[in-house]
């Protein structure tokens, strides 16, 4: 799911997994893509990482720490809890994260994967 503002409606698993691994910074527009994220432990952001981009966790984290560590990035935002990722993404422009289906509502854009 995307914040309101952000213009795609759909994006390939590969454009998924760059903006989730830190690599894609901005949306075609030029707006700054804004990434959030459960904890690792969460079963949620499990099921996502495995189903969705085709990675585990563990190697999420692992991308995100080099890029910290070597200075050339920074690492996802991380939120609390359900409600704390749809108040996040509904008001941070740019802002793109994950919910079950029926957390879901109004405030954000449900984005297709192709």
């Amino acid at each position: 799911m995307t914040n309101p503002g952000v213009r795609e409606k759909a994006l390939s698993v590969n454009s998924l997994r760059s903006i989730f691994s830190m690599h894609l910074k901005t949306w075609p527009d030029g707006t700054k893509i804004r990434v959030f994220v459960l904890s690792d432990d969460d079963q949620l952001h499990q099921s996502v990482s495995k189903e969705k981009l085709n990675v585990f966790p563990y190697q999420l984290r692992s991308t995100w720490d080099r890029l910290v560590f070597s200075g050339t990035g920074q690492a996802p935002f991380i939120v609390n809890s359900t409600e704390e990722m749809l108040a996040k993404v509904a008001s941070t422009p740019g802002a793109i994260g994950y919910l079950w289906r029926a957390n879901i509502n109004e405030n954000v854009n449900v984005l297709e994967i192709k």
